[in-house]
C-alpha cells in the first residue's frame, strides 16, 4: 500500500503560481511513478503530468506543457507540481496518484490515489 496526501492548493489570480506537493508513505516510494491529474466540475478526471520512479522520464499534457513542472525528492518521499502562468481553465481539484515504475496517462493505470487539493484561479 502507498498512501498519498496532496497539499498546496488554494486561490490564486490568473498569471500567478502555486506549488502542489504529494507526500507518500508506505512502500518504497522510489519504486513508484507518480502522476498528477485534475478534475473540474462536471468534467472527467484528466492527466496533467507524470514522473517516473527515479525521475528519468517526465510527461505533460499539452495544455500545461511549458507552464507546469513535475519533480520529485525521493529522500523526502514527495513529488511536486510547480504551476506557473495559471489560467482560469486550470481551476480543478488536483490529485496525485502512484503506480510502479513508469509514467502513464490513464487513470486506470494508477492504483493509489490521494484525496485531492482544490486549485482555484480567479481572473
Amino acid at each position: 500500500q502507498v498512501q498519498l496526501v496532496e497539499s498546496g492548493g488554494g486561490l490564486v489570480q490568473a498569471g500567478g503560481s502555486l506549488r502542489l506537493s504529494c507526500a507518500a508513505s508506505g512502500r518504497t516510494f522510489s519504486n513508484y511513478a507518480v502522476g498528477w491529474f485534475r478534475q473540474a466540475p462536471d468534467k472527467e478526471r484528466e492527466f496533467v503530468a507524470a514522473i517516473s520512479s527515479v525521475a528519468q522520464n517526465t510527461d505533460y499534457a499539452d495544455s500545461v506543457k511549458g507552464r507546469f513542472t513535475i519533480s520529485r525528492d525521493n529522500a523526502k518521499n514527495t513529488v511536486y507540481l510547480q504551476m506557473n502562468s495559471l489560467k482560469r481553465d486550470d481551476t480543478a481539484v488536483y490529485y496525485c496518484a502512484a503506480r510502479p515504475w513508469g509514467v502513464a496517462r490513464m487513470t486506470a493505470n494508477y492504483a493509489y490515489w490521494g484525496q485531492g487539493t482544490q486549485v482555484t484561479v480567479s481572473s
